[in-house]
């Protein structure tokens, strides 16, 4: 029977991972079956995989072969996880594989054999029934592990440039910068002829960045790191910024910034600070601390959250499948992915394995391969 990996977090205070035996699915009469051969493991991935557990507690028993993960959750993370708790719940948000058995509709028909891109949840199994209209179906010559990628960093990166645009920005800032997202958004700004400022952490991201002809990159382990993000403000004229650190003072300092950027080229002075809006969204939680503002920027401003799904909502169908198609065409370019290491199911719950992939490393993104042995 074909294998799914599950996390649950139970009642007594514990998450478990384990690998389990699940029916072979049957395609309805507009859905596909698909042998998963890469699925990433992303940021977004480990929320539900991990939980809130603290993995530096885990152990691993059971066979190398059926591996079970136990770890501690701390009673004060219990009462938000009671809509979860004692559900074994599947995990993966996209992979890419092969159409091995397809419904009587035309589009599933047309399916059948091709390699293509999914982003349906419950991606870390041997096969997966989802409808034929969530593929992406991929140009020849592309294999599964190419296309594996090609749902959230791709989109997400397509979308906060179709997002800068929609709300009249003209240039836009991106932290955590060097990540394989961070990578694909050079390349999109560098084609688009958009400005992009970066943020990276370390002095050796910018140069996986310079690699790929980024020009704008400020480094916010430097002590000129403020003055340095002004001059990249003034130079592009940025106003909205996308964060994936979360946590912190980064994105209050990214609005201060903003506002001494704005303030240099305003002809007079305004006690409610400068009239450019200026806009940062945090879209993950690399860090998570609090997030600490501290309100020097006016009040032409605003903070707040930003998710891909709701946004690929608003823009509605025709918007999406040209973004859609977009990635398809340049998967091997563009919005190619690097893998630090291909794992199976039992070995994605090794402990080196783990610990390694949940540190959210740049440069250590991983693979599993739920179809190798």
């Amino acid at each position: 029977m074909p294998l799914q990996l599950r996390s649950e977090v139970k009642s007594n205070n514990t998450l478990e991972l384990s690998l389990a035996e699940v029916d072979m699915p049957v395609p309805g009469d507009d859905e596909v079956v698909i042998r998963i051969e890469a699925s990433p493991i992303n940021p977004s991935d480990l929320g539900l995989l991990f939980g809130p557990a603290d993995m530096s507690t885990a152990t691993v028993s059971g066979s190398a072969d059926r591996p079970v993960v136990s770890a501690e959750v701390s009673p004060k993370f219990m009462p938000a996880l009671v809509a979860r708790a004692d559900q074994s719940l599947a995990v993966g948000n996209e992979g890419a594989g092969v159409v091995v058995a397809a419904g009587s509709s035309d589009a599933a028909q047309a399916l059948m054999g091709r390699v293509v891109g999914v982003a349906g949840g419950s991606m870390y199994s041997q096969f997966r029934a989802v409808k034929a209209a969530q593929c992406m179906p991929m140009p020849e010559g592309v294999t599964p592990k190419d296309a594996a990628s090609c749902f959230v960093n791709p989109l997400t990166a397509l979308s906060m440039t179709e997002t800068m645009r929609m709300e009249g920005h003209t240039a836009l800032v991106h932290t955590a910068a060097a990540s394989n997202l961070g990578q694909m958004l050079n390349k999109i700004c560098i084609a688009d002829g958009i400005q992009l400022v970066n943020i990276v952490r370390k002095p050796e991201q910018a140069d996986i960045l310079r690699e790929i002809g980024a020009t704008c990159i400020v480094d916010s382990s430097s002590d000129t790191f403020m003055a340095d993000l002004v001059d990249a403000l003034v130079a592009t004229g940025a106003t909205i910024a996308f964060d994936a650190i979360g946590g912190g003072t980064l994105a209050g300092n990214i609005l201060s910034a903003m506002e001494v950027a704005a303030n240099k080229t305003a002809k007079e002075y305004s006690r409610y600070g400068s009239d450019t809006f200026k806009q940062v969204y945090i879209y993950g939680g690399l860090d998570r601390s609090i997030t600490t503002v501290n309100r020097n920027f006016g009040l032409s401003w605003a903070l707040s959250g930003w998710l891909l799904t709701p946004f690929l909502q608003k823009i509605g169908m025709p918007k999406m499948i040209e973004l859609q198609t977009r990635v398809a065409n340049e998967i091997k370019t563009t919005f190619k992915s690097n893998y630090t290491r291909e794992v199976s199911l039992a070995e994605a719950l090794s402990a080196d394995a783990m610990a390694q992939y949940g540190k959210q490393a740049t440069g250590e993104k991983y693979l599993i391969n739920p179809s190798q042995a």
